[in-house]
């Protein structure tokens, strides 16, 4: 290789490597900030952001000491109602998501290390999961038995669980023919320890990274469907609650929504931006 063409090749090498230095970067600082932020919300407010003053109702934002972000139609601190808004949509992003993932990873490695009739079963019963409308059922489940956090959850788990057990089960049914495995097989070791010893372990790499992105797109699923008025009880500060209630006054006072609109967007973008760090690094033939 000449001179010129080892020149161009680091011209080409080193945008990719400033983006994913980028993504680690931002991600990481966003993220970090968000869960700081947010495991410290007791001690900062411990009435939740629940506090009414209608004296001071619509208060422009960065026009009081005691309200930097200004107040909403009820008076209350928009800034105290984002971070404690920011604790219920992180609860529920991380415990869908670590539900999801333990729900796929056992049916994900009963049908793919099996196979036969339970990962025809298994995937067949995936199939009809996928196809059923996930916003039609939650908005019949939530006539019935009304909106609360932990169904919210619950529902989110029973609609993700799909894409883990694909995956893990894809994953297997590659591992499963390996050497190593098939020398534990020739071992007499037990079919559970070679799962989780040898099988499980080789599965995290691609779980990992769908985990990342999956808990920013659960946020915003949250986010929307308490917007719709499907998901957290309006009496709980959220951001998709938040979002819902200031709806009406964008033309009069636009950081109601604007300010929990953010939170939503910046914690995503950071989620995301991990979740497509890791993928280069565990998957660098991906592109």
């Amino acid at each position: 290789m000449t001179t010129s063409e080892s020149a161009q090749a680091i011209k080409v090498l080193k945008p990719k490597r400033w983006y994913r230095s980028f993504e680690l970067t931002v991600g990481a600082l966003l993220t970090s900030v968000m869960l700081v932020v947010v495991l410290i919300s007791p001690w900062l407010y411990p009435n939740g952001g629940s506090q009414i003053d209608l004296m001071h109702r619509l208060q422009a934002p960065f026009s009081s000491v005691t309200h930097i972000l200004g107040t909403d139609p009820l008076g209350r601190d928009i800034l105290a109602r984002v971070i404690v808004g920011g604790q219920v949509s992180l609860l529920i992003g991380f415990t869908s998501v670590a539900g999801s993932l333990v729900l796929g990873a056992i049916i994900g490695l009963i049908a793919g290390f099996y196979r036969g009739f339970w990962d025809m079963f298994l995937m067949r019963f995936a199939d009809v999961q996928l196809a059923l409308p996930f916003i039609l059922l939650a908005i019949t489940f939530t006539a019935i038995v009304g909106s609360s956090i932990g169904f919210l959850i619950l529902f989110m788990i029973m609609a993700q669980w799909v894409q883990y057990a694909r995956v893990i089960r894809g994953s297997v049914l590659s591992l499963r023919e390996r050497e190593f495995v098939q020398a534990a097989r020739a071992s007499a070791i037990p079919t559970h320890l070679i799962i989780i010893r040898h099988i499980l372990p080789n599965c995290f790499g691609p779980v990992l990274i769908l985990t990342m992105l999956n808990i920013g797109n659960n946020i915003l699923l949250a986010s929307s469907l308490s917007f719709l008025g499907l998901g957290v009880d309006p009496s709980v500060a959220s951001w998709g609650g938040m979002l819902a209630d200031g709806r009406t006054y964008m033309q009069t006072a636009w950081w109601v929504c604007v300010f929990p609109g953010l939170a939503i967007m910046l914690t995503v973008l950071g989620m995301n931006l991990l979740g497509d760090w890791l993928r280069d690094r565990l998957d660098p033939n991906f592109h």
